[in-house]
């Protein structure tokens, strides 16, 4: 049973605060649970409000389908307003 995870480090324009940072992720992190069935949370840099670290996993039958749900996460994440994606990585195992 082939799991995929995707861990991404964000950074997050104009947030000044824990409070805003929550903002922003919660909602996203929402929305893409529902939309692409994933789990999702933040993993790192808790405590800075201009970085984030996520990490997304995705379990099915086919490995290339999973790896394929990350990539679309991946490409939504690209080209947002409200933060910039500076690293990823996907694993399949």
């Amino acid at each position: 049973m082939p799991v995929a995870l995707l861990r991404v480090e964000l950074r997050l324009y104009g947030t000044r605060t824990l409070k805003e940072k929550r903002a922003v992720l919660e909602g996203l992190l929402v929305r893409l649970r529902r939309e692409f069935n994933v789990s999702a949370a933040e993993l790192d840099s808790l405590d800075d409000p201009g970085r984030a670290i996520l990490g997304f996993a995705h379990l099915s039958n086919n490995g290339a389908y999973s790896d394929g749900v990350l990539q679309k996460i991946l490409e939504r994440l690209e080209g947002h307003r409200e933060f910039c994606v500076e690293a990823h990585e996907v694993e399949v195992y």
